[in-house]
């Protein structure tokens, strides 16, 4: 029983030919060759209808009491505040928090120590990036401020409904030397990102966004923690901090 209503709550939520062992198992292989670092890129991953709604419902970021960065690194809005967070939204993020995601996450990225998710958002949550807006290239904190955890993988969800390529915005990852964008993932209505992160993952939207007025870049951002990572991937190099990276 207690199999089956694990099976019913993640069907709920995700299509139900990712859930197959053998659909796992390619999305693993795919993760773990994946240049410049272990990323996969999956379109429809979510049931439909439930990004539509998370779509329908998301907030403008900039009218609402979110955070704002503005700076000559980034140009963008978050939100990290569950309870300003619509339910529905809220609801899926749960989700995205649960058991069951977790261990689902832990067979795609073949990641050995346990993952942990972060019930406080820090640094995720909801993003919107209007007209003008951008992300310089980077890779983020390692170290989760408060639980003192590692940080080991991104997850981004985009929302963006008839979004053109010109419009820009698309997730770039760059190789370790900052000399060639190797991957440019586009963004568009339901597609899911997830890589991993460490001193290297160098990622961004590094030109600025130039969508109509009332269109915006809008994602859900979920970062994921272990208890100790592998000995190469050690950190201690780096300040525990956002490392903006200039193109060169």
């Amino acid at each position: 029983m207690a199999i089956l209503i694990k099976f019913l709550m993640t069907e709920t939520f995700i299509n139900k030919e990712y859930l197959e062992q053998d659909a796992i198992r390619d999305l693993s292989i795919k993760y773990q060759n994946a240049k410049p670092f272990p990323h996969i890129e999956i379109s429809n991953f979510f049931k439909k209808d439930i990004i539509q709604d998370i779509n329908l419902n998301f907030p403008n970021l900039q009218k609402i009491n979110s955070y704002k960065r503005d700076s000559k690194n980034e140009i963008k809005f978050g939100l990290e505040d569950q309870s300003k967070i619509p339910k529905n939204i809220s609801d899926f993020i749960m989700f995205l928090n649960s058991q069951n995601f977790l261990r689902l996450l832990q067979e795609i990225t073949s990641i050995e120590e346990l993952l942990i998710s972060d019930p406080y958002l820090l640094g995720g949550g909801l993003h919107e990036t209007k007209k003008g807006g951008f992300l310089k290239v980077h890779s983020d904190f390692y170290t989760h401020q408060k639980f003192k955890l590692d940080r080991r993988l991104n997850l981004l969800i985009y929302l963006n409904d008839d979004w053109k390529y010109e419009y820009g915005g698309h997730l770039e990852l760059w190789d370790k030397y900052m000399k060639n964008c190797v991957k440019k993932v586009e963004i568009g209505f339901n597609k899911l990102c997830i890589f991993s992160t460490d001193n290297f993952s160098f990622h961004g939207y590094p030109d600025p966004i130039d969508c109509p007025e009332n269109k915006s870049r809008k994602s859900l951002a979920l970062y994921y923690y272990s208890n100790g990572r592998p000995d190469k991937e050690s950190m201690k190099s780096m300040p525990n901090t956002t490392n903006w990276k200039n193109r060169l």
